[in-house]
């Protein structure tokens, strides 16, 4: 397969949305994905993506309040759930096929329920309707994972978007592709370091490190790719930025956007040629 290489925007740098796609395009990639934004926001970089010949691979749905789907009453779960929906339509209005969800937020909860699951076979249902594809990511949490996963099993356009750098910190080296690679409609590919204290998960520890700088064995998640049902895009999520109490970004100092993007390209190019 002719592999697409796509770079989701942010990764630490205050230039505007705008200002980073056009330097995606300049450094190579193929395309990109951006976090949910106003409407108008979101058909500015559609639009932008027309004029540069980019694939706007897919939105990323706010997650920060994912918890509450699961935990929250059923009025405040509801909120939640027409939020994503909002997503969806978001997705519709502007022709990019495919939003991207997390199914919880933090690292102390593993009680998912059938209130949860439920919920978001609604979204799922509704995502069906609209003619948009909806990939569940691996985060912390993975009983809610496999909830959900399991919950919407027989809709078609519900898949899976595989974290390489979750699957480090969050997911303990076990092989998330081998649970859901089947249904694999999407990566984020980053590196790290690993936890620093496995007796304490923390999102400090989710680094996003650009490919090769962290520990992950990029032969092994290729040869695990290539027997799933791997996208076009090889999608790569990545962040410039120290987390607090970490200190591993520091090589990446003094490094302009251009420049940071354009090494972003050679990692993502390397990662591709063992593809």
């Amino acid at each position: 397969m002719d592999y697409k290489l796509c770079l989701g925007t942010g990764m630490g740098f205050s230039l505007s949305t705008e200002e980073q796609i056009r330097f995606i395009k300049k450094a190579g990639f193929d395309g990109f994905f951006t976090d949910m934004d106003t409407i108008e926001n979101l058909m500015k970089y559609a639009e932008i993506a027309k004029e540069e010949n980019l694939i706007y691979q897919s939105v990323h749905a706010p997650f920060g309040k994912m918890h509450i789907v699961w935990e929250g009453t059923d009025e405040e779960a509801e909120k939640v759930i027409d939020e994503l929906k909002a997503c969806v339509d978001a997705c519709v209005k502007i022709g990019v096929p495919l939003l991207i969800c997390h199914v919880i937020i933090g690292m102390e909860r593993c009680t998912p329920n059938e209130k949860g699951a439920s919920l978001f076979r609604s979204l799922s249902k509704y995502a069906k309707e609209n003619n948009i594809k909806i990939a569940f990511e691996n985060t912390e949490g993975e009983k809610y994972l496999q909830a959900v996963m399991e919950k919407c099993k027989d809709l078609e356009n519900i898949g899976f978007c595989f974290d390489s750098g979750h699957e480090i910190c969050y997911n303990g080296s076990r092989d998330m592709l081998s649970l859901y690679g089947d249904r694999l409609f999407a990566t984020h590919l980053n590196d790290n370091m690993g936890m620093q204290d496995e007796s304490i998960k923390t999102w400090y520890d989710d680094l996003h490190l650009l490919p090769f700088d962290g520990i992950a064995d990029w032969k092994n998640i290729t040869e695990r790719l290539k027997r799933s049902t791997c996208p076009e895009c090889l999608t790569f999520e990545l962040v410039s930025t120290n987390k607090p109490e970490r200190n591993y970004h520091r090589i990446y100092e003094g490094m302009s956007f251009s420049d940071y993007v354009k090494e972003a390209y050679k990692r993502a190019e390397k990662v591709r040629s063992f593809m």
